[in-house]
């Protein structure tokens, strides 16, 4: 896709990437992933939006793709990547933006909606709602027992899960499970870990290929999955408050 240019920008003592397109002044789109993704996830709707006559940017947040690591990983939190959105349209000169969200991405939009209204035109959230203050909360103790998201926010037992596997099958097995839309993620038992929920033989979604899935392993092989697993999953989020 060489309508979209990457760069880096420093941003609070850390190298992020951005994917751009569209040139110019015109209005300015902000994508932000959700996990496992990364600005990739964005490529259809960048070139898009921009071909509508507006301003594209996906970054990859700190600890992610091809941004840099945070010198302390576990300590990375949600009001991390809110400062390093306000910084980057700092960075960029941009004084408003339109925000689009996906994932653990809304909630980056909520607090930073509620801090910074005056940098935002507009917004969009998908595939979970926008977060009032009020709501900014897991439900701790509500989830089924072997849920995947109880077994991630355990220190280490992902570690140890995703240890057995290259990259490109972490990022596999989670797509696979992610795009189940009649069943969770759900270990059987205390013994089943969530990526033997998957077997080598199935198949991946439709709509995602093995050149996305090259791609995807690549970054991920870079970034490893320590900040992934700490934001969103293992950072309360009522810490927020």
């Amino acid at each position: 896709m060489d309508e979209i240019e990457h760069k880096y920008v420093e941003v609070n003592g850390l190298k992020l990437h951005i994917a751009e397109t569209g040139k110019g002044f015109s209005p300015v789109v902000v994508f932000l992933h959700g996990f496992p993704e990364i600005w990739y996830s964005w490529r259809y709707q960048m070139i898009a939006i921009a071909k509508a006559g507006f301003r594209a940017i996906a970054p990859d947040y700190r600890g992610y793709g091809l941004s840099d690591q945070p010198p302390r990983p576990e300590k990375t939190t949600f009001s991390d990547l809110i400062s390093d959105l306000l910084a980057l349209l700092d960075a960029l000169t941009i004084s408003k933006a339109f925000l689009v969200g996906k994932d653990f991405g809304n909630i980056v939009i909520s607090r930073f909606v509620v801090l910074h209204k005056e940098r935002v035109s507009g917004f969009i959230t998908m595939g979970m709602p926008f977060f009032s203050p009020r709501t900014l909360e897991l439900p701790e103790g509500q989830f089924p027992e072997g849920f995947y998201i109880s077994r991630w926010r355990e220190p280490g037992r992902a570690e140890a899960d995703f240890g057995r596997f290259d990259a490109k099958t972490i990022v596999r097995n989670i797509y696979i499970l992610f795009a189940r839309s009649d069943e969770m993620p759900i270990a059987n038992d205390e013994k089943q870990e969530i990526m033997d929920i998957v077997l080598p033989s199935t198949p991946l979604p439709p709509w995602f290929t093995e050149e996305d899935l090259a791609i995807y392993g690549a970054l991920y092989e870079k970034s490893g999955f320590q900040t992934a697993l700490q934001v969103p999953y293992r950072f309360v989020i009522t810490q927020l408050e």
